[in-house]
C-alpha cells in the first residue's frame, strides 16, 4: 500500500518533520509520481501497526487521591485547633491589657485623691485665716460706730457671722463668680441649715460650717 505524506502522518500518528527526516535518511520506501511523494508500506507492517495498540496496555496517568469525608473532618479539626490557640493568645493579651489599665486607673485615682486632700487641707487653713481676719475687721468696725448718731443702725450680727458678699470679695472672687455663689445660696436656702439670711442678705458662719462646696 502507498500513502501520501499527510495520510502516512495521520495513519501512523507521526509528525511530517519526522517523516521527511526518515525519507532523507531512506528509512522509508517511497516513490514519486506526478511530483507527489508516496510512501510504500507493506500490508503486514500496516496490520502490525493497527494491532499494536491492543497488544500494549495503555499507560494510565496516576490518579489524584480522592477527598474523603474523613480528610475534610481532619482538616476542619486542625483549623479549629489553630483558631482555639489564637483565641487563647488574644484572651491572655486582653487580660494583661485590662489589668495594666486597671492599675493605671487606680494609681491615677490615688494621685487625684492625694492632691484633692492636700488642696482641701490648704483651703480649710486659708478659710480659717480669712475667717479670723474678717471677724477682727468686723469687730473693729463695730467699735468705730458713732453711738450718738440718730440714723438707724443695722441689727447686730451674731458672733461668727460674715456677710456673704464681703466674704466673697475678700477671697478675691469677681462679680460673676459672686453672682454664681449667691444663686447657689438662694437655691439651697430653706433646705440647707448652713444658709443664713438676715434682712435679705446672706451670711456665712465659718466657725461652724464649711462652704467649700458652694465656692467650687
Amino acid at each position: 500500500m502507498r500513502f501520501t505524506i499527510d495520510e502516512y502522518a495521520k495513519t501512523f500518528k507521526m509528525s511530517k518533520e519526522m517523516i521527511h527526516n526518515k525519507l532523507r535518511t531512506k528509512r522509508l520506501n517511497y516513490i514519486i509520481e506526478g511530483g507527489i511523494t508516496y510512501i510504500i508500506v507493506p500490508k503486514s507492517s500496516l496490520d502490525d501497526e493497527k494491532t499494536a495498540p491492543s497488544s500494549k496496555p495503555a499507560a494510565t496517568a496516576p490518579q489524584a487521591p480522592k477527598t474523603t469525608v474523613g480528610m475534610i473532618i481532619s482538616l476542619y479539626q486542625k483549623e479549629n485547633q489553630q483558631l482555639k490557640l489564637k483565641i487563647k493568645e488574644l484572651e491572655a493579651k486582653i487580660d494583661r491589657l485590662v489589668n495594666d489599665k486597671e492599675q493605671m486607673l487606680i494609681a491615677e485615682r490615688q494621685r487625684i485623691e492625694e492632691i484633692y486632700t492636700a488642696k482641701d487641707e490648704q483651703l480649710k487653713s486659708i478659710l480659717e485665716v480669712i475667717n479670723t481676719k474678717l471677724l477682727l475687721s468686723h469687730d473693729a468696725n463695730i467699735h468705730d460706730v458713732d453711738v450718738t448718731s440718730s440714723s438707724p443702725q443695722p441689727a447686730p450680727i451674731a458672733n461668727g457671722l460674715i456677710e456673704l458678699k464681703r466674704y466673697l470679695k475678700f477671697i478675691g472672687m469677681d462679680s460673676e463668680e459672686r453672682k454664681q455663689v449667691r444663686r447657689r445660696f438662694e437655691a439651697a436656702f430653706g433646705s440647707d441649715p448652713r444658709i443664713i439670711q438676715k434682712e435679705g442678705d446672706f451670711y456665712v458662719d465659718l466657725s461652724r460650717y464649711d462652704y467649700t462646696d458652694f465656692l467650687s
